[in-house]
């Protein structure tokens, strides 16, 4: 695909976010013509890969998959790990706690490993990284923090730093407190002799011979070379330094790094370089709309969410609406797994018709979600005949627990339906079962009729009674519930409907009826009207 292909951008987000990237290269005092657009994604070592880890990998990538679409030119993802920062709390969710208390302070990199599989604990996580991106099929570059100080690939940027040195204290330090303020340097040294990362004031900056010289708690004077990983720098001026040594053109961060990004922007102009364009996506909130933390724990892991849904319903959920807060909670599972169904259908449909179809109908493809999701190309078998909130409806239903009961039901439906030919079904059918019995079943409750809707379910039950053994689509399925909705004034429709959902089900909201009829069958569909009715 080439620039070529568009008629007109795509106004998908990644897209939009394309154009962006475009147009800084553009604006690049640096002749970039012959270099790959870098996007950058960033890491903090100090705990385990997240969900929100996997959004903003995922979101880059998108962004680096539209640049490429649009262009035609190389892109890459650069993940960079800060496994120079020292540790300022042992996390509680790892082993050997003691022995990591004995270490705080001290670079990630420089930690013994409280798991015993690696070198240090900064190796440890950035396996685990490198593990989850992998797993999700990411591409990307890693970097590590500690090897790009050590092997002196900052050298220059940080002896640039050493010649600008007040002017960044002057842009950070009336954002600190005041009793920080006056002993900030953007330079933090490692004792020679403790490990540890220093905080301390810079008493000389000698530029010539590319040191700075400081005292530590004892008084202990210390003179060290700001090169070859003897110093790291404060994690703003930090941010800033890597966008300017590494030449970062592109780089997300949340809401709650809005203030960072920019002092980071102009700590980044300062050294001269030019700053990477940007997106600021909003944080997730939980189901009580609160803001979501790891140390709350009040969130939804990946673990979570890939229980109950496939992981391309996930980057779904992560592809909607960036710039807007969400909830992220067991509830959003079912919807973004169908929107994701939906999609594909979609893709599959004009994929099949593409070469016949008008050039602006074609684009469509480029605006799909699911497009981004499969990097552009359809997979074979990638969607569902049936979307994940009918498996859940017929498991509530029948109250089902073991999954050839549920395979039962959609291969009287379809017989051809089997779990060999439909990969994504035969996932979709297990994670129905493991959100209904954990989220559905607990919580079911059937509501008595009332009078008008008692004579409506009745009128129901009699038509559905004179189809007998005859076959009916699903189509005329629904136009019959439809139409007794009507005849008996259910003003709004959408009443009759909340009626069988209630009634029936159990449930606030439910599928498209006709279609649950065909699956769950009419004689099953008369005996639960029946049943309803008996307990009114």
């Amino acid at each position: 695909m080439s620039k070529s292909d568009f008629s007109s951008i795509p106004k998908a987000w990644p897209f939009e976010e394309a154009v962006k990237l475009v147009e800084h290269l553009k604006s690049k005092k640096e002749n970039t013509d012959d270099k790959p657009a870098l996007l950058e994604t960033g890491y903090g070592p100090s705990g385990l890969p997240h969900i929100g880890t996997f959004g903003e990998v995922a979101r880059t990538s998108w962004v680096c998959q539209a640049y490429q679409a649009l262009t035609g030119k190389s892109a890459k993802i650069l993940a960079f790990s800060d496994d120079m920062d020292g540790l300022r709390k042992v996390p509680e969710n790892v082993p050997n706690q003691e022995m990591l208390k004995q270490h705080l302070g001290k670079p990630l990199s420089r930690i013994p490993d409280p798991f015993g599989t690696h070198d240090s604990f900064g190796a440890h996580n950035n396996a685990q990284l490198c593990a989850f991106l992998d797993r999700f099929g990411f591409e990307y570059e890693f970097a590590s923090s500690t090897d790009y100080y050590q092997q002196g690939r900052f050298d220059a940027a940080l002896k640039r730093v050493l010649e600008v040195h007040d002017k960044i204290v002057s842009v950070v330090a009336p954002t600190l407190r005041e009793e920080r303020r006056a002993t900030y340097s953007p330079i933090l040294p490692i004792h020679p002799e403790t490990g540890i990362v220093m905080q301390v004031p810079m008493e000389k900056l000698d530029i010539a011979a590319g040191t700075v010289i400081w005292r530590d708690e004892n008084g202990k004077l210390f003179e060290t070379p700001v090169t070859g990983g003897h110093v790291k720098l404060q994690w703003k001026a930090d941010w800033a330094m890597r966008w300017y040594a590494l030449g970062v053109d592109y780089e997300m961060s949340g809401k709650d790094l809005i203030d960072s990004v920019r002092l980071s922007t102009k700590i980044c102009k300062i050294l001269g370089g030019t700053p990477p364009t940007n997106l600021t996506y909003e944080l997730f909130l939980d189901d009580q709309g609160q803001k979501i933390s790891k140390s709350k724990g009040n969130g939804l892991s990946i673990e979570e969410w890939l229980n109950y849904a496939p992981e391309q319903s996930l980057a779904q959920y992560m592809f909607n609406a960036p710039k807007r807060a969400k909830r992220l909670f067991f509830d959003v599972i079912p919807k973004a797994t169908d929107e994701y169904l939906q999609h594909v259908s979609n893709w599959a449909e004009l994929e099949a018709k593409k070469d016949s179809v008008e050039p602006s109908e074609k684009e469509k493809i480029y605006n799909n979600p699911a497009w981004f999701i499969h990097n552009g190309q359809l997979p074979q078998k990638a969607g569902s005949p049936i979307t994940f909130a009918m498996l859940l409806n017929l498991a509530s239903v029948a109250n089902v627990e073991r999954a050839e009961i549920l395979w039962g039901f959609l291969k009287r439906y379809d017989a051809t339906v089997t779990p060999e030919n439909n990969p994504m079904l035969s996932q979709l059918v297990n994670c129905a079962l493991s959100y209904y019995a954990d989220f559905i079943k607990p919580n079911k409750i059937y509501r008595k009729p009332e009078a008008h809707e008692i004579k409506a379910l009745t009128e129901l039950a009699q038509q559905l009674r004179k189809i007998g053994d005859n076959t009916v689509s699903a189509d005329e399925l629904q136009n019959m519930v439809f139409a007794v909705g009507k005849q008996n004034e259910f003003e709004p429709l959408r009443a009759w409907f909340g009626c069988l959902y209630e009634v029936l089900l159990g449930q606030k909201e439910g599928p498209r009826f006709g279609m649950f009829i065909a699956l769950y069958g009419v004689k099953e569909t008369i005996a639960l009207i029946d049943s309803a009715l008996a307990r009114a």
